[in-house]
């Protein structure tokens, strides 16, 4: 079986354009709540940004507005009537139709919806407006419990290999990643960026343990895969 053909039971295949508008919705939710919900306008400036958004884009309204009809389809969005406004605004339901989502598991779906696929280490710097992640262990961990969703994965891992030295992370709102399940075969054990001074044994702990959650899940996932086929 194709590995695009494989997709999160849970999940309905979102296009790049409602994925963004998604990021964007939950990205000023949580760093401009005065403004939150959103406008058509308010989020079509913030879909074309340049600060914080790979890769860059230019959606006109109409754009925006068939990406919204699909949130709205599939009820990730609500259209929002303020009393006392005239024009009409939306929020995301993302916690509503997850349940379980957590802060920390918001910030890091917001950015892999932004940006794309991205290093746990990138993920953690890039996701510091939204939540403060102490260290690595609690990055990974939280890529982990995505990853292990109840009710079917959020996020795989793309593991390091030729032309990529360290493990990635991307959402699958918009489908599984082509050849991502081949590469989780194929690859050596997940681990983030190199550190650059001698870890101490608790800290060499933590990191396996982070580790061994990311390639449970990943275990996980590919027993679905291998159920699927059979």
């Amino acid at each position: 079986m194709p590995a695009e053909s494989v997709t999160t039971a849970i999940l309905f295949t979102l296009t790049s354009e409602a994925a963004r508008v998604m990021g964007c919705l939950i990205e000023k939710e949580i760093t401009l709540p005065d403004y939150y919900p959103m406008t058509l306008n308010a989020l079509v400036t913030a879909c074309n940004q340049t600060t914080n958004r790979d890769p860059i884009v230019r959606y006109d309204e109409r754009t925006v507005l068939r990406a919204l009809e699909m949130l709205k389809t599939h009820g990730y969005v609500f259209e929002v009537n303020i009393v006392g406004g005239r024009t009409l605004k939306y929020r995301h339901n993302l916690k509503g139709k997850l349940p379980g989502l957590e802060r920390q598991h918001m910030a890091l779906l917001c950015m892999l919806l932004l940006r794309g696929s991205q290093t746990a280490g990138e993920l953690r710097q890039r996701t510091e407006r939204l939540f403060e992640f102490p260290d690595m262990q609690s990055v990974e961990n939280a890529l982990a419990e995505l990853i292990g969703y109840k009710e079917g994965p959020l996020v795989q891992c793309i593991p390091a290999g030729p032309g990529q030295r360290v493990a990635q992370f991307m959402h699958l709102f918009c489908g599984e990643v082509a050849g991502a399940a081949e590469a989780v075969l194929n690859s050596a054990p997940v681990t983030a960026a190199p550190m650059t001074e001698e870890p101490s044994d608790a800290d060499w702990r933590a990191r396996m343990e982070a580790e061994i959650a990311l390639l449970k899940a990943q275990v996980s996932r590919l027993q679905t895969l291998i159920g699927a086929v059979k």
